[in-house]
């Protein structure tokens, strides 16, 4: 019985240790992938909007994110961004924010529901393109 459930384990370990590491796997967002797509001009709602472009001073993988973000004169401005893996990260007044790709409904924005190429910044807050 011993013996038996050894094998069986040794069959297990060996199995996984064969997997096809070559099957697809989420690209990663690094200095000057997908991120680099993003710039340009997104639309919110009510206004909102946000200008993505790069910081050619502090190199690949650094942006500028130039957003009026919400409805008061204050809720504007340009913030640096950084690329990461999960999307580019920056830091506003209201505290570090991470800007990632997504759809109208992740957006949490009934205007923005049946877009599919947008940025979210969190929800009730995000940009989209047509």
């Amino acid at each position: 019985m011993l013996k038996t459930a050894l094998v069986l384990s040794l069959g297990v370990v060996l199995s996984a240790c064969t997997q096809d590491s070559s099957a697809p796997r989420p690209p990663a967002l690094t200095p000057g992938s997908v991120s680099d797509q993003w710039v340009g001009r997104w639309i919110g709602v009510e206004g909102l909007n946000l200008t993505l472009s790069k910081d050619m001073q502090a190199g690949p993988g650094h942006y500028l994110l130039d957003m009026q973000y919400g409805l008061d004169a204050d809720q504007s401005g340009t913030f640096k961004g950084q690329a990461t893996a999960e999307g580019i990260a920056f830091e506003r007044d209201d505290g570090p924010q991470l800007l990632r790709a997504g759809d109208g409904q992740a957006t949490g924005l009934k205007w923005l529901a049946d877009k599919h190429n947008c940025l979210i910044v969190k929800p009730g807050e995000g940009y989209c393109r047509d």
